[in-house]
């Protein structure tokens, strides 16, 4: 990260402290305003905050959809610098999480097609070369009382995380971009290329094939109901 910031301050002029824009200021501002005001002004400030605001989600969706901490790691810094060095012909045609997902979803396909998607055995191996080392699964699931990720080993947790992992490229990604990232329906159409419709009905697939998957805990589940036959097309 310190290599990134060196490179991000080398193509944007130094800002004047006294110029600075106020936490609180930052705070206010929408995505849109603050890559509008990186773009034009230089401010620096301006994308660390957007930064703050994304970083952890799309390092998430990375790593989820690679299943490589390594890779999902490189992939987020390419992705950071596709949007400094598209800064200068930024539009604000799109939302930015939209335009921003589109460049990390684009980067993944990118490195599958390469050769380089180094997907990990199992959940449960450990990242790294230390055989010893955390699990994979304790580095994607729960959350801690500010928000950043914890250890949460429940056995339901981990079934959960498997079979996300076992659903089609494509139903995963539906999955992940609505459930994790929050974003809308036409949103995801307009990440990924396809209809609305299309999005909808992998993402009806989805939840089939994880009802299914999880059928055994459906007794445990509130309001858990019988599960569907499972359809694996996308």
């Amino acid at each position: 990260m310190l290599a990134f910031v060196l490179m991000l301050f080398g193509r944007r002029r130094p800002l004047d402290p006294s110029g600075a824009i106020h936490a609180e200021t930052l705070t206010s501002l929408t995505d849109e305003d603050l890559m509008e005001r990186y773009r034009d002004e230089g401010r620096v400030e301006c994308f660390e905050a957007l930064i703050a605001r994304h970083e952890r989600r799309l390092y998430h969706f990375l790593l989820r959809h690679t299943q490589d901490a390594e890779l999902a790691n490189d992939l987020l810094q390419d992705t950071l610098l596709r949007v400094v060095r598209s800064a200068p012909t930024w539009t604000r045609k799109a939302r930015f999480t939209t335009w921003v997902y589109t460049i990390a979803r684009n980067l993944t396909v990118d490195a599958a097609r390469k050769g380089k998607h180094r997907r990990t055995t199992s959940l449960d191996a450990p990242v790294g070369d230390d055989p010893e080392g955390r699990p994979l699964v304790e580095q994607t699931i729960g959350s801690s009382e500010d928000g950043f990720d914890r250890v949460d080993r429940t056995e339901v947790a981990v079934r959960i995380e498997a079979a996300i992992a076992e659903l089609s490229a494509e139903q995963r990604e539906v999955f992940l971009l609505r459930e994790t990232q929050q974003l809308s329906f036409g949103e995801i159409a307009e990440i990924i290329g396809v209809s609305e419709n299309t999005i909808k009905s992998r993402m009806r697939y989805a939840l089939e094939n994880l009802r299914l998957r999880l059928a055994d805990y459906a007794a445990d589940i509130p309001a858990g109901t019988d599960p569907v036959a499972a359809r694996h097309r996308a």
